[in-house]
């Protein structure tokens, strides 16, 4: 077995190795090193000589690596005693498709909220999702140091609160829920639309979160929001195979092959869409909903704009913000014309909603363009592109200010 093999593994069975190890120490800290020491044997080792049980493997030599960290530990020595009794995986523990308390609660523990934003989602992706510090440090175009400084922050304000390792209550799963979901839907945003880079669409991030997002979904089957998110990122990752073209180039939705929309990605976003309007749609709810309305449109022309109009009004009631404003400008251009839109981003621009961001010029400079106003829009889109960090879209909104000239 190679690397990919190791890194296979890891990505299906660290989520329980580590909550497993966490429950038996009482330190997560201790026990995400402990794991990754593991791998770290593995990639020397079964190169050499394959296990037959990988993640048993992993688990038995992580619960070693946990008793020799613990026996230099002399205030533990009554874990480690614990550990040394029960150094063995049960069958239920070695199978890597369950998904238990256990993991949720390593979930909520990644995503408490005595971390900073920056640190959960390290977190989450490092100790949940399997990712190593590079391949974070890469998704977010950040050097693995400053990755690997979230990630001990992150561990060490979990210890210093002492944090406990179990699934929050009923009132503390409420009150934290809303931070994890935040947390997975910034992942996906990040994997779906790259904020730098020269990537338009990052799958891999944009899939972990999916995943995360499923697991999530499995183990909290009564919370409507966590459908809604997962029928969002679905809704929104079935369009991935036709965003850019063979060279990485964006393809806009009017110009997308819909033929090539994943469709299964479609039908999992409906049904966990129609798990989440069970009980009323919130934030995430009103999003797959929007998302829905492009996917069971045939064309951008077919699509019912009137309906995304009055979804991002919703939107805005419930989860206001200058980027759902955005948005349902561009559905109101959509649905009655550019100048009533035209009215809605320049109250953005008045109010400075969105200092610095490149997308209000961008979709101002469309809206100039539709009304005839050529100078005034190629001002604003190449406003846009020396704003925009991802390559991608600054050449997209380069070439649509020449065509303007």
């Amino acid at each position: 077995m190679g690397t990919a093999d190791v890194e296979a593994v890891w990505r299906i069975e660290s989520a329980r190795i580590v909550a497993a190890l966490t429950r038996f120490t009482g330190d997560f800290g201790l026990a995400e090193d402990a794991a990754q020491e593991a791998v770290a044997e593995a990639l020397v080792s079964w190169p050499r000589a394959a296990p037959a049980d990988p993640a048993g493997w992993l688990m038995t030599t992580a619960r070693r690596r946990a008793i020799d960290a613990i026996r230099r530990r002399a205030a533990l020595r009554d874990r480690y005693a614990l550990l040394a009794d029960d150094d063995r995986i049960d069958a239920e523990e070695a199978d890597p498709d369950r998904i238990d308390d256990d993991v949720l609660a390593l979930m909520f523990i990644s995503c408490h909220p005595v971390l900073s934003p920056e640190s959960r989602v390290a977190l989450t992706l490092r100790v949940v999702g399997g990712l190593t510090t590079e391949e974070i440090a890469r998704a977010f175009l950040v050097s693995v140091p400053a990755v690997q400084a979230r990630i001990t922050r992150g561990k060490k304000a979990i210890a210093a609160a002492g944090v406990p390792f179990e699934v929050p209550t009923a009132t503390e799963r409420r009150e934290r829920l809303g931070g994890v979901l935040s947390v997975l839907y910034v992942i996906f945003t990040e994997g779906s639309t790259a904020t730098s880079g020269d990537r338009l669409v990052r799958p891999d991030v944009a899939y972990e979160a999916i995943r995360l997002a499923r697991k999530l979904a499995a183990v909290l089957p009564d919370e409507p929001e966590v459908h809604g998110l997962l029928a969002l990122c679905e809704l929104t990752a079935a369009r991935f195979p036709a965003r850019t073209g063979p060279d990485g180039a964006p393809v806009l939705l009017e110009d997308q092959d819909r033929r090539r929309w994943d469709f299964s990605a479609i039908t999992r976003g409906l049904a966990a869409l129609a798990k989440a309007s069970a009980r009323g749609l919130g934030p995430y709810g009103l999003q797959a909903a929007i998302a829905a309305t492009h996917a069971s449109a045939s064309s951008v022309e077919a699509t019912d704009w009137d309906r995304i109009v009055v979804l991002y009004e919703a939107l805005g009631r419930v989860a206001p913000s200058p980027v759902v404003e955005l948005n349902r400008a561009v559905a109101v251009a959509m649905a009655s014309g550019p100048e009533p839109a035209l009215a809605i981003v320049d109250e953005l621009v008045a109010t400075d909603r969105l200092p610095g961001s490149h997308l209000v010029p961008t979709v101002r400079g469309e809206l100039l363009a539709r009304l005839g106003r050529r100078p005034e829009a190629r001002a604003e889109l190449e406003l846009a592109a020396r704003l925009c960090a991802n390559q991608r879209e600054r050449s997209v909104l380069l070439r649509k200010a020449a065509t303007l000239g």
